[in-house]
């Protein structure tokens, strides 16, 4: 009893090339019409048709039945008996079986009305004929060939789709054939050097459902978190954080307004923010007329101060203190200033 199960007789390329014969047969029919037609036939065409029915097909059907034709066989080319597999021995033991003994007598007697029937009709045929103007005796022993040939791919055909049908299970039963059995009780012909390796058949691998919802998650994930500012990030190692100007607002500039100072540079530098908290005194700094923004840069601030003093409240324009002490005790100012002279109080 075998320890385990054989592989299936499907991955056995030489039981699908023996199928072939479901081509091969009607093509040996047709050569078997061409050559009958290049004769006429002889005042007893049915005692000729027996003659050549028996030589052709009777005699090799006796001879299969005692010892079937090997299926590891295409008459020409063989597998040589050492290089046979396991699988092979067990499929060979079950070419003895009797239904299919009982389809090669049912064959061999079917060949018979089919002889009859090509040979009536292969007068239509004298022009295609093969051997044009030959005698009756060649052409008749020409078709006992054919025969021959026709009832063996028969056999192969009939074997080839038994042992393709077969269950594992009766495999598996199966003891395999001995090379002294197979030798007495198989006809194996053709040169033994067909040793093709087993079919592999590819099978789809089922793809893991488990890790499919994975990827599906993080996206989902990453789609709803919203976009980060780019204010918010980190400046490199080494550097000064840059701070963002801030964005203009919806009302209109004056004409002749300073522009706003741009931030500096300079590594290591902090940009100065401007003061966002008082819009109103910008907005009067930006309205202040060019006079009196260039007196206060050029060092008039005496004079301006004086004339704000005198023509009421205006407006003030800041000085320092470092630079108004500068200004007090300048010995220029007190050369152009008399001792009589005061400033209106």
């Amino acid at each position: 009893m075998a320890s385990s199960a054989p592989a299936a007789p499907r991955t056995e390329p030489l039981l699908w090339c023996q199928l072939l014969g479901i081509g091969a047969l009607p093509l040996e029919g047709l050569l078997l019409l061409l050559l009958l037609a290049g004769s006429d036939p002889g005042p007893w065409p049915w005692l000729e048709r027996a003659l050549v029915w028996s030589l052709g097909v009777l005699a090799p059907a006796v001879l299969l039945w005692n010892r079937p034709a090997d299926v590891w066989s295409l008459l020409l080319l063989s597998t040589p008996q050492r290089g046979r597999r396991d699988l092979q021995r067990r499929l060979s033991a079950l070419q003895g079986s009797l239904p299919l003994r009982l389809a090669l007598l049912l064959g061999a007697a079917g060949l018979l009305p089919l002889l009859s029937w090509l040979d009536r009709w292969s007068v239509l045929a004298s022009s295609l004929a093969l051997l044009p103007d030959s005698p009756r005796l060649v052409a008749l022993l020409l078709s006992v060939g054919v025969l021959a040939v026709m009832l063996w791919q028969w056999q192969q055909l009939l074997q080839a789709v038994w042992l393709l049908s077969r269950p594992a299970r009766v495999i598996a039963a199966t003891p395999p054939l001995s090379g002294e059995s197979l030798a007495a009780g198989r006809l194996c012909l053709g040169l033994p050097l067909l040793l093709p390796d087993p079919l592999r058949f590819a099978t789809a691998e089922p793809a893991p459902a488990a890790a499919a919802p994975e990827p599906a998650r993080a996206q989902a994930s990453s789609a709803e978190l919203p976009p980060q500012p780019r204010d918010n990030l980190a400046p490199p190692p080494g550097e000064a954080p840059v701070q963002a100007m801030p964005e203009p607002s919806g009302e209109p500039r004056a004409e002749g307004a300073p522009p706003l100072p741009a931030p500096p540079t300079a590594a290591g530098a902090p940009p100065a923010a401007p003061n966002v908290s008082e819009p109103e005194a910008l907005l009067t700094e930006a309205h202040e007329p060019e006079g009196s923004v260039l007196e206060a840069l050029t060092g008039g601030a005496a004079e301006s101060g004086a004339a704000a003093g005198s023509n009421g409240p205006g407006l003030a324009v800041p000085i320092d203190d470092e630079q108004q002490h500068a200004d007090n005790h300048s010995p220029e100012l007190d050369q152009q200033v008399g001792p009589g002279d005061g400033l209106p109080g």
